[in-house]
């Protein structure tokens, strides 16, 4: 029976800037541009590790403005999952927006994209992140009801749980959250 599985917790990525390297203004739109950051490997890696599903939550605004193609984006999705299956890693799914509508209920900052993938995968949001370098995503983690890890250097106000200055610090930052909440919950 379904529900007898219990729900799990999960880490929600953002995906540029966190899972790789951010090409500044504008998209990653081409698979050889898309370079996987070693500090998110082993955010991953220390994440899967304590028992905790991995999502990426992405906005792809780029497609639907017709400045790459579903099937680069689709390319570029396949590459990453290529590169961590290299690493001995995987993700449980990658959730992406191409929407250009600014309030579609899928679109970061709306929480649609986390609480299709707790649906989807038996997701339990109240002991799940969502990890970003952007408020939007922060404001996302928050509506669905996640902790939120703003990654970003700066003083600028944010609405963030908690900020570290870089992707350096997250698998420290995890190490002890994490360890935390399993003793809270176990």
């Amino acid at each position: 029976m379904e529900s007898s599985v219990p729900l799990r917790p999960c880490i929600f990525f953002d995906r540029g800037g966190i899972v790789n390297r951010s090409p500044g203004p504008g998209y990653v739109e081409r698979v050889e541009d898309f370079h996987l950051l070693p500090d998110f490997v082993r955010a991953l890696r220390l994440v899967l590790q304590r028992g905790y599903e991995s999502v990426i939550i992405t906005n792809q605004r780029g497609v639907g403005k017709g400045q790459m193609s579903q099937a680069t984006l689709d390319a570029i999705h396949q590459h990453l999952r290529e590169l961590l299956r290299a690493e001995g890693l995987s993700l449980r799914d990658i959730y992406f927006c191409t929407e250009v509508d600014r309030d579609h209920p899928r679109l970061k900052p709306q929480p649609g994209m986390l609480l299709e993938a707790a649906r989807d995968h038996r997701l339990d949001l109240a002991r799940s992140w969502m990890i970003g370098d952007n408020e939007k995503d922060v404001v996302a983690g928050q509506r669905a009801g996640c902790r939120t890890l703003l990654v970003r250097e700066g003083g600028e106000p944010t609405v963030a749980d908690f900020r570290v200055a870089s992707m350096g610090e997250v698998p420290a930052f995890l190490e002890q959250q994490l360890t935390q909440q399993t003793r809270g919950h176990g």
